[in-house]
């Protein structure tokens, strides 16, 4: 067979399997552009290997993506430790103007993007050896290797990665009770109630907003109830979202241009931290929904 021919054979054969590589790197990275590239190092390294060498490719593809996905998630938490308060960080944002949390969509969106967020919790080993068996079906003597682990050790990761993820998701009334404290919020800051803002808010509560020029950092009630009140007097149209998993709302110009994102972590009755979004490049770049007609 001529070099040429056996490089086509060689590329169709890793289309084949692109599709899923794609799928395990997402679930392990959170984001489709790194899997993107996670995927696309994996054909690099394909390229430069020899074909004849490899006996099992699909397994081949897997392994090698698997550890490219572990040293980016290692790389992550290296950028974590070192500037985490200045890390713009991963959005996962969801339609949540659904009429009622059991709706079935809004409700498989919520445990999608609930899971991504508990997996981010997990160490790098436990992530892969979780996602690769429980959601691909790979068997754990494939899995091992991958991480440099016997079977039965991967078992265990993923067995603790499983209980993790088992008890991370809240039930509807839970989540029905977080959107009612979220909206109060929104409610009480449209209407100027200072005092209905400091009902809903924890003495401590922390608001951390990244801007394109870095990030700008609120503790205490008072102080995030006198910045509610101020922003909601841009007019505009807010549209509510999931972000992170948690209530929120993206808010629109009259123009149709994002404004911002913002979600809330609400623990009991009241709102104790808030992340927000407010960079006009990632918010364009974003697809974000409830774009006025």
């Amino acid at each position: 067979m001529a070099a040429s021919d056996s490089d086509d054979v060689i590329a169709q054969a890793f289309d084949e399997q692109r599709g899923r590589l794609v799928a395990v790197a997402s679930r392990m990275l959170g984001s489709r552009a790194d899997a993107e590239d996670a995927v696309q190092e994996a054909w690099l390294k394909l390229s430069r290997q020899d074909a004849t060498t490899i006996d099992n490719l699909a397994g081949w593809l897997t392994t090698v993506v698997g550890r490219v996905c572990i040293d980016i998630l290692r790389s992550r938490k290296a950028r974590r430790e070192v500037a985490y308060d200045d890390r713009v960080p991963e959005l996962l944002i969801t339609d949540d103007s659904h009429g009622t949390p059991e709706d079935e969509t809004a409700l498989a969106e919520s445990v999608g993007l609930a899971l991504m967020v508990v997996l981010d919790t997990l160490s790098p080993a436990e992530r892969l050896a979780f996602v690769l068996h429980d959601m691909f079906a790979v068997t754990f003597e494939e899995i091992g290797p991958i991480i440099g682990k016997s079977a039965n050790a991967s078992k265990m990761l993923a067995s603790r990665a499983r209980q993790k993820v088992q008890a991370s998701p809240r039930p509807a009334e839970q989540r029905r009770h977080e959107r009612s404290v979220v909206d109060a919020f929104l409610a009480a800051a449209r209407d100027g109630d200072f005092e209905g803002l400091l009902r809903v808010l924890d003495p401590g509560v922390t608001w951390r907003t990244h801007t394109a020029h870095g990030v700008e950092v609120l503790v205490g009630a008072p102080a995030v109830a006198t910045d509610a009140q101020r922003r909601a007097r841009v007019r505009g149209q807010a549209h509510r979202v999931l972000v992170n998993g948690e209530p929120g709302i993206v808010a629109w110009s009259t123009t149709g241009i994002p404004i911002g994102v913002m979600g809330c972590t609400v623990v009991g009755d009241r709102i104790v931290e808030i992340l927000s979004l407010r960079d006009p490049e990632r918010l364009a770049a974003m697809n974000l929904p409830g774009h006025p007609d």
